[in-house]
């Protein structure tokens, strides 16, 4: 697509990230209106919140539970000099996966943790891909007795890969991770790849369960 045909597509009120990423998550699920949680002041306008908001999906693929998307790593809004590059900003979203009950309340407390690992990167110029992990120097969920310390990248299984006008967007999807697991990756970073096969087996869509032992 040439700038001049963005141009004639799009509109400077629209946002052709977010409708493309819109797009991907309605292959999965279908007309299901997801719960979307926004900043309330935008990042670019000194808000503190780097992420514009987030989506909760609730799905009963492998064991109920509840899919949080992010947007704002990515670029989402009418930017025609973003045209043609190879990546749309960051080039990734942050996803998460995360066991649930039917009739719990949403664990709004992973989009803390992604807008937290945003500041991370927009501060420090660092990104994530596949394999890619991070301590949370506690527990990933604040106050909680989950014996999850930290959070390993990987693509979504679902999500995959996706090409918007601005360019690829990765759906990184973070799984949290045990003590014994972290240690595992600081000692060997290349065990990235073998613990995701790993977990794989038996849990093919990386849902995090903050109570498995």
């Amino acid at each position: 697509m040439t700038t001049e045909e963005y141009s004639k597509q799009f509109s400077e009120e629209e946002a052709p990230g977010w409708l493309a990423m819109d797009a991907a998550l309605e292959k999965i699920y279908g007309t299901q209106e997801p719960r979307h949680f926004a900043s309330v002041i935008k990042y670019m306008i000194g808000g503190p919140d780097p992420l514009d908001g987030s989506s909760i999906y609730d799905s009963h693929e492998q064991t109920f539970h509840r899919h949080v998307v992010s947007y704002g790593m990515s670029e989402l809004y009418y930017a025609p000099e973003s045209v043609g590059k190879d990546f749309s900003n960051w080039g990734f979203e942050f996803t998460m996966r995360i066991k649930s009950k039917e009739g719990e309340d949403d664990p709004k407390w992973v989009i803390g943790l992604m807008n937290n690992l945003a500041r991370y990167v927009f501060q420090s110029g660092n990104w994530f891909e596949d394999y890619h992990y991070i301590p949370a120097n506690g527990p990933i969920k604040l106050e909680s007795k989950t014996n999850k310390v930290g959070v390993l990248f990987i693509t979504d299984p679902q999500l995959g890969v996706i090409d918007t006008p601005h360019g690829k967007v990765t759906f990184l999807q973070m799984i949290g991770i045990t003590e014994e697991q972290l240690e595992r990756l600081k000692q060997s970073p290349e065990e990235g790849p073998a613990l995701i096969e790993e977990i794989r087996v038996n849990n093919p869509l990386f849902i995090t369960d903050l109570d498995e032992v």
